[in-house]
């Protein structure tokens, strides 16, 4: 089941246009329904194993469409960075960095990419990676300049000067919490007081104006994989 549009129709005859009404109208139907009346009303309902094989391949699709807006949120922002005598080294355009340390390098810049929509709430998930690729760039021994591309700015940089608590920041990745640790012991307490001290390591850049077709949507983030 590869054709998109026979996924949609077999998916819109259980959703129907509105997948809010139709659940509820099901739960108000399914009541007193015994054993014996099983197959008739998931048949009425519009319940099958086609639908289900149908919501399993749209699933996967969509985490295709989240690598496929990371790649083309790369290609289509090298015109607006690159300058006259910059050349790519490479790109990295698949979920994670695929062995490679960064994104994009060039023989002038290193840079990490992030199509994300900050909402300005509690997003401890997206404040852990902006800190991760913060970091990484940060602490990459290299003459190169260093860069950070969002979509928006504004919710990343009150992150790094705010005072959440480096432990909370890096309790979920094991091995960046040593390569942390390694370097710096307890000399920082707060991403603030990291961020104090290295705000100048690495430029962050807001990619809207290139990007207006993702500026509103709130994009999930690829898989990103270990730290190398």
């Amino acid at each position: 089941m590869t054709n998109p549009a026979n996924i949609r129709d077999l998916l819109l005859r259980f959703t129907g246009p509105d997948l809010t009404q139709t659940l509820a109208r099901i739960e108000s139907a399914v009541r007193g329904v015994a054993a014996k009346d099983c197959d008739s009303f998931l048949e009425g309902a519009g319940v099958g194993r086609e639908a289900l094989a149908a919501a399993a391949e749209m699933k996967r699709l969509a985490g295709q469409i989240n690598v496929t807006i990371h790649a083309l949120g790369i290609l289509l922002c090298l015109p607006h960075i690159l300058e006259p005598e910059e050349r790519v080294e490479y790109v990295s355009l698949g979920a994670g960095n695929t062995g490679r340390e960064f994104d994009l390098e060039t023989n002038l810049r290193v840079a990490e990419f992030k199509f994300i929509r900050w909402r300005g709430g509690a997003e401890s998930i997206r404040q852990n990676s902006v800190f991760k690729d913060y970091l990484l760039l940060a602490e990459h021994p290299t003459a190169k300049r260093k860069y950070l591309y969002l979509l928006g700015t504004e919710h990343a940089l009150k992150f790094l000067r705010g005072g959440r608590a480096l432990s909370s920041v890096l309790s979920r990745n094991d091995k960046l919490q040593k390569i942390f640790a390694d370097r710096f012991g307890e000399a920082f307490r707060t991403v603030r007081d990291y961020y104090a001290v290295h705000a100048g390591a690495v430029q962050i850049e807001d990619v809207s104006p290139w990007l207006s077709e993702l500026a509103e949507e709130l994009i999930a983030e690829p898989d990103a994989g270990p730290v190398d």
